[in-house]
């Protein structure tokens, strides 16, 4: 990675009237680094991204992506693909017409069914957009993101309505993207996927950042977990626990190794089985859970 960052966000406001949507935010995004912008529900982050993406205009701040101002299209667009929670695709065109059509809008170049074969969409080239399943609009919303292979790629929700298959494959697409150099901005409410794949993540709350880092810096701030479930006979644990309904606990600890030896040695002592045993560190969600309850 270089040292200039792909996207420099200094100081960013954004305001409705007397709403305040973005506040005072910075942060950067480096070239090659798949960031993960998330936020709990009005947080900002919708606001924030169209910004960066040139839709919106800010109230104060500055904002540059990769080195230029993103309203100057001409020189930032060609660069840069976008994946939108929702297709805005003509229902007429074909699918080969709607890749064909933002190549052209994008000044990018590719071969449309490379593409295509990409997101498994070859054999409706000739389909009309009206006729494709969810799944499939979505696939050819990836589709257009990535046509010509641009430097930078947002993906806004990009599996949702996606089965098992096509989100292996579009992360896939996504590997080859940043084996090649591209950069990638992810923002999703599914936060297993930003856990496993985000070297950073942006965490919004009301407007301006509640912590930024890697999830292992995020998620080290709260207590590790182990969970289990007990028949209601059970012996008193040895360890201050929290039932979580029914027969089912909840261990919070910042010694996990040492706790989960002492468990493990009082089930075995006491012939106790802990059925659905989890040990590890604090999720993402624990994470979200905890602003909401701050």
């Amino acid at each position: 990675m270089t040292s200039t960052p792909v996207i420099d966000v200094e100081r960013l406001n954004l305001e409705y009237g007397d709403f305040h949507a973005v506040r005072d935010l910075s942060f950067q995004v480096r070239r090659g680094e798949f960031y993960a912008l998330l936020g709990t529900n009005g947080a900002g982050k919708t606001s924030t991204l169209e910004i960066i993406e040139g839709h919106r205009t800010p109230t104060s701040g500055t904002v540059r992506v990769l080195g230029r101002c993103p309203r100057d299209r001409a020189a930032v667009r060609p660069k840069m693909g976008i994946m939108l929670q929702e297709s805005g695709f003509a229902p007429d065109l074909t699918v080969r017409e709607s890749v064909r059509l933002i190549g052209r809008l994008t000044q990018r170049t590719d071969r449309i069914e490379r593409v295509l074969g990409i997101v498994d969409l070859a054999r409706k080239a000739g389909t009309k957009v009206s006729q494709l399943s969810g799944g499939e609009k979505r696939r050819l919303d990836f589709a257009t993101a990535v046509y010509g292979a641009p430097e930078l790629v947002f993906l806004d929700e990009p599996t949702t309505g996606l089965d098992i298959q096509s989100r292996d494959a579009l992360w896939d697409a996504v590997d080859e993207l940043r084996a090649a150099g591209s950069t990638i901005v992810l923002t999703t409410h599914y936060l297993e996927e930003a856990q496993q794949r985000a070297d950073r993540i942006g965490l919004m709350h009301k407007g301006a950042f509640h912590r930024e880092g890697t999830v292992a810096e995020l998620t080290r701030t709260l207590p590790a977990m182990i969970r289990f479930a007990l028949p209601a006979a059970a012996p008193a644990l040895p360890l201050q626990g929290r039932r979580e309904g029914g027969e089912k606990f909840r261990i919070e600890t910042h010694h996990l190794q040492q706790d989960l030896f002492i468990l493990l040695r009082w089930a075995q002592d006491n012939a106790m089985e802990l059925r659905e045993l989890e040990a590890g560190p604090t999720r993402l969600d624990d994470v979200f859970r905890a602003i909401d309850n701050g």
